[in-house]
């Protein structure tokens, strides 16, 4: 069966966008213990491209299927999860980046660039870093991964805040979010 994307964002209501972020099925990692560990010899780079020993994983699906197996632990290593096994993968910076931002009702959703759809809320919360000069805006997706908003979904966040008032700041699922590191 071909894989189908989720609607835009500018497509869909904020019930709608709840119900796609519950369609999704995730691997039960949290309940896996693996003893056999190793090194994947895969890497995102800052951009949100996977590699593989050096070489771009060039099937989005493949992407997507990786990604629902991410962890990061406690030290912020970035591991791929199986029952069996647990590897190690090289993040640059973020391992999801956040391609979009929408103002839906009382909570802003947002794609990333595996196509999944996360509300930012008290359990996926917004985090800013970087200063003023240099900010960087982070969203937490699961199991302490995180994705970075780009460039243009920080502006477009910035734009709800704007709209919204002049402290810098957004709300989403009464959750309360500083853009200003």
């Amino acid at each position: 069966m071909p894989y189908e994307p989720p609607p835009e964002l500018a497509e869909l209501t904020l019930a709608e966008i709840a119900e796609q972020v519950a369609a999704r099925k995730l691997p039960p990692v949290e309940g896996w213990a693996p003893q056999k560990t190793g090194d994947s010899g895969m890497r995102i780079a800052a951009d949100g491209s996977w590699f593989h020993d050096g070489t771009p994983i060039a099937r989005p699906a493949m992407v997507r299927a990786f990604s629902g197996l991410l962890k990061r632990d406690d030290s912020g290593q970035h591991w791929l999860v199986s029952p069996f096994e647990k590897l190690a993968i090289a993040v640059e910076d973020a391992a999801f980046v956040a391609v979009d931002a929408a103002r839906r009702e009382d909570g802003i959703a947002f794609r990333l660039n595996t196509d999944e759809l996360i509300v930012a809320g008290p359990d996926n919360r917004l985090r800013a870093e970087g200063d003023a000069e240099t900010p960087a805006l982070y969203l937490h997706v699961r199991r302490g991964c995180e994705a970075r908003l780009n460039r243009s979904t920080y502006q477009q966040l910035a734009d709800i805040a704007l709209a919204e008032g002049d402290d810098w700041t957004v709300e989403s699922m009464g959750e309360r979010f500083s853009l200003q590191p």
